[in-house]
């Protein structure tokens, strides 16, 4: 209903990605979803426009944009398929810890190709006993010469086995604690990697998910991003950084099942008029709207926070991610009950909507994490 003031560069995002999904989303997005395909068309579609630059330098080859265009594309392509949009997002959410804290060499030999859409990414933290205790990890790294030499498992990598670049923490010295990992950058192809099995899921299933297994992986010592001991500032500025793109997913999967639910309950006739016109229906609209509203407004805000060189972020960004999906699981459920049988039907979208929400809940930091992190943030503004 409201209407963002973009520049110029927001806008043309937003009619490329309006024109790739028209063209080669939304008429096959429920049949990736039923037959759990992934599809690289869309992905070239966005390459070719050149949206997988939009995070990285000028530079490097990229557009040099930030947050708040990034949250754009990832609102309006999961508007379309959520599954498409997580594939995309995964992207950078590997490529954040190499734009972020790679040395020159790093981002010379990496970050044209990411920009280009000519190699995915994918960021391997969670592990089999390690999902929202991060610092449990047990992957292991140990030195030998010029390499470090990786071995374990991570579990639910987005992008596993489509990559070609993969950001991975694992443990140098399990002694120190938190103080003890280190991010890796890992190529497809390396020795001793291999990709695990492709997960069955209840969302999300345009996009690929598997387990990475590392079995005395060789990795040059010049691909440690930072330095030895830094894996988790590493792990958790770069959550901060990409945490309003889960918002901004929210934000598109949303709009698109108010939309849906909104059409369905202005044509259908129960009682002689449109079940729109009674007000326990319009009402929950109502509300669908407002919540929808004002999770935008809180993921834009918060994205512009972060595009202004704001050093201290981490809090925003947790509310972003945490208030938009809950509000989005919100609105796709009431959807399909403003929809009754016809929502509840695999033939209309919303159904996917609903499970493609769910995730949004869990990855990138459950919510109940979430507001882990902001009742700590909050704690620093308020003095005892």
């Amino acid at each position: 209903m409201l209407e963002y003031p973009l520049t110029n560069e927001e806008r043309t995002i937003k009619d490329l990605i309006k024109e790739i999904g028209e063209k080669y989303i939304l008429p096959k997005a429920l049949e990736w979803d039923e037959k759990e395909i992934y599809d690289p068309l869309p992905i070239r579609a966005l390459a070719d426009a050149d949206l997988f630059g939009i995070i990285v330098p000028e530079e490097y080859g990229g557009l040099g944009l930030g947050v708040r265009a990034m949250c754009i594309a990832v609102e309006w392509l999961s508007y379309y398929c959520a599954g498409v949009s997580t594939t995309y997002a995964a992207s950078f959410l590997g490529a954040y810890p190499i734009i972020l804290f790679g040395n020159e060499e790093q981002k010379r030999i990496y970050l044209p190709d990411i920009a280009r859409g000519k190699k995915l990414c994918a960021f391997a933290l969670t592990e089999p006993q390690a999902g929202s205790d991060a610092f449990a990890i047990k992957t292991q790294a140990i030195k030998n010469g010029d390499y470090y030499i990786l071995n374990g498992v991570k579990q639910w990598i987005t992008n596993g086995g489509i990559a070609d670049i993969y950001v991975v923490i694992a443990m140098t010295d399990p002694t120190k604690g938190a103080r003890g990992a280190t991010a890796f950058i890992v190529e497809k192809g390396d020795p001793g990697f291999v990709v695990g099995k492709k997960e069955k899921k209840l969302g999300l299933r345009a996009s690929v998910t598997t387990d990475l297994i590392f079995n005395e992986c060789r990795i040059p010592k010049e691909r440690v991003i930072a330095r030895e001991g830094m894996g988790f500032m590493v792990a958790l500025r770069t959550l901060d950084y990409a945490r309003c793109g889960a918002g901004a997913q929210a934000l598109g999967i949303g709009q698109f099942a108010l939309e849906v639910s909104l059409r369905h309950a202005r044509k259908r006739i129960q009682f002689g008029q449109p079940v729109y016109n009674f007000q326990a229906v319009s009402h929950t609209f109502a509300e669908m709207a407002m919540r929808l509203e004002s999770a935008r407004a809180l993921v834009y805000q918060v994205a512009s926070y972060i595009d202004s060189g704001a050093k201290d972020f981490s809090g925003a960004s947790a509310m972003a991610k945490c208030y938009a999906t809950d509000q989005a699981m919100w609105v796709c459920e009431r959807a399909i009950q403003m929809m009754g049988g016809y929502g509840y039907m695999r033939d209309y979208p919303v159904q996917k909507l609903f499970r493609d929400a769910k995730c949004l809940q869990i990855y990138e930091g459950t919510n109940e994490i979430q507001k882990n992190v902001i009742a700590r943030e909050l704690a620093k503004f308020v003095k005892i």
